[in-house]
């Protein structure tokens, strides 16, 4: 479903309708600015929309037209590189914001966002955010703080990747995964292919296979189909030690 269908479905109130008031996400920042800065009017603006797995909701060079904030469910953010290939830029999940990248600056998304599973999100138009931004200026630091650390944590990432080999990077991914999402029942929480670990890592398919096979012989990670596994979270971290591999949550 495109863009514009999500946003005519979200005229229609639902159960799913969860109010900033009594949201669980205490890392929102909608949600933690509430007591200080943003006001009811703003608050009950805001839209709940609702994504099946598999569903992309923001178009890669679609207008922009406000930003969106996870309350429940996983999301990639990508981007088409060179030849159409996609580059995986993150995966986000509850209380995270979505599309703010293009927020203020240009007139088109430029990343797509895809649902990994059944997701809820919460819709603020680019006026109505605008609007309380003027008007509230300890929301608009906020804001400020969150791009700040955004462009911190994009500098750091950007200056590991480049000094990586392609086995570091693949190792780094799993780590990054770890950390976000944490395991179940001995497995990644999160199961991906290997073409979306690739598109992370910024390598090949057949490449993520290759390493993957290798730390498995190395008893470094074990595999079970599409889950993974890390039966030892320090042993992986000793291998991209030199790069920091915790600057990227």
């Amino acid at each position: 479903m495109p863009l514009s269908a999500l946003h005519s479905n979200s005229r229609n109130k639902s159960l799913n309708d969860v109010s900033c008031e009594v949201c669980l996400n205490q890392n929102c920042l909608i949600k933690s600015s509430l007591s200080t800065a943003l006001d009811s009017t703003f608050v009950k603006s805001k839209n709940t929309l609702k994504c099946k797995k598999g569903q992309q909701f923001i178009m890669e060079g679609a207008p922009v037209n406000g930003l969106f904030f996870i309350l429940k469910g996983t999301v990639k953010v990508f981007r088409t590189g060179i030849n159409g290939r996609e580059q995986i830029v993150r995966f986000a999940k509850e209380g995270e914001i979505i599309g703010h990248r293009g927020f203020g600056t240009e007139e088109y998304y430029s990343i797509g966002a895809i649902a990994l599973q059944d997701t809820l999100l919460c819709y603020f138009s680019k006026d109505e955010l605008q609007e309380a931004l003027f008007e509230n200026p300890q929301f608009a630091y906020s804001m400020m703080l969150f791009y700040a650390n955004e462009l911190n944590r994009s500098e750091n990432k950007v200056k590991s990747i480049s000094q990586m080999t392609v086995r570091e990077r693949v190792i780094d991914t799993l780590l990054y995964l770890h950390r976000k999402f944490g395991d179940l029942n001995g497995f990644l929480k999160l199961p991906l292919s290997r073409k979306e670990y690739a598109d992370y890592a910024g390598t090949t398919e057949e490449q993520v296979i290759r390493i993957f096979s290798a730390l498995k012989k190395e008893n470094l990670i074990s595999a079970k189909g599409k889950k993974i596994g890390i039966p030892d979270v320090r042993l992986l971290k000793q291998e991209i030690n030199d790069h920091n591999y915790f600057l990227d949550i």
